[in-house]
């Protein structure tokens, strides 16, 4: 299909969606192999970064792992296993019709039956869908939806779908009559609260940064969910945590550039004295000073007149 590479933006809307849906079915990735067997190693540090304590790791392997076993590292996949040329076609195509950018919008996962350390993967993946022209606040274009099936011994053992949105970026979308835009008012993300996280907003506002117990095991969680994972009782009562607690890991945000946000900056993943972890910004201290171990101090930082939120300042030694 050479021909379909050569598209330029005046295509129309409906010949365009004929030719991006003429792409569901083919596929996008052929013969994949893992890099490496499912292995005890990968699965301790997979728990240990996630803070999952599960004792039926490592004999099996957490699901949520699923696409860990197929991804290529920086050096990619060899030979077959190397993505096909149609994806390729595809998002030519869309880039020659103005999408030019991307951004992935969410994934789905199927477990067929537990992976065990000496599996060898196998996938293929297939494109399976491809929408007709959205408009969302970032720009409109097209959610391309990609499914991957996932072999053990060539046993199907899950399938991982992901989804991205190609698409025209959006200039100044308006967010109102009598507002101009997001970007000139510059206001942080609400976060969104809903009956399962209202309590720890209602501490936010009294300067309290609240952690659920379970009433049943004990268990200390955060974010707050509606049941224990580690025995499943509904049941929970409510510490408050002493504030103090170290930089477990962090990024420092360069780019891209968000209204309300000034990078670079620093974005911690925070782990409480009560063991907890929390994501939130790092204050106090430059962003490349910022470092895996530092200690911090929990501090309520007003970002406008009706947003108040949780973050961490460091100390520099």
């Amino acid at each position: 299909m050479t021909g379909e590479r050569k598209v330029g933006r005046g295509v129309a809307g409906d010949d365009l969606y004929g030719r991006l849906r003429a792409y569901e079915g083919r596929a996008a990735a052929i013969g994949g192999v893992g890099k490496d067997p499912v292995n005890e190693p990968m699965i301790r540090h997979w728990c240990e970064a996630m803070g999952d304590a599960n004792a039926a790791y490592p004999a099996i392997a957490p699901p949520t792992m699923l696409q860990v076993w197929t991804m290529g590292g920086l050096s990619g996949h060899a030979g077959g296993s190397a993505r096909f040329e149609a994806y390729d076609e595809l998002l030519d195509l869309l880039d020659g019709a103005g999408c030019t950018s991307v951004v992935a919008t969410d994934c789905e996962q199927e477990y067929l039956r537990p992976l065990r350390p000496g599996d060898r993967i196998t996938f293929d993946a297939v494109i399976e869908s491809v929408s007709s022209r959205k408009t969302t606040k970032l720009g409109s274009g097209h959610f391309v939806t990609t499914r991957m099936d996932i072999r053990a011994g060539g046993e199907l053992v899950g399938r991982h779908r992901f989804r991205i949105l190609k698409y025209a970026p959006a200039r100044g979308a308006s967010v109102g009559k009598d507002r101009p835009t997001e970007a000139k008012e510059a206001r942080r993300p609400r976060p969104v609260i809903n009956r399962d996280n209202e309590g720890f907003w209602a501490g936010v506002a009294e300067h309290r940064l609240l952690i659920q117990r379970c009433t049943g095991c004990g268990t200390l969680r955060f974010p707050w969910l509606p049941g224990c994972g580690a025995c499943g009782c509904q049941e929970w009562e409510t510490v408050e945590a002493s504030g103090a607690g170290t930089v477990f890991s962090y990024v420092v945000m360069h780019h891209p550039p968000f209204p309300a946000f000034d990078p670079p900056y620093a974005v911690g993943l925070i782990e409480l004295v009560e063991g907890v972890r929390m994501i939130s910004n790092i204050t106090g201290v430059p962003y490349d000073k910022v470092r895996i171990g530092m200690p911090v101090e929990l501090e309520f930082l007003r970002v406008d007149a009706d947003l108040e939120l949780p973050v961490f300042r460091g100390a520099v030694a």
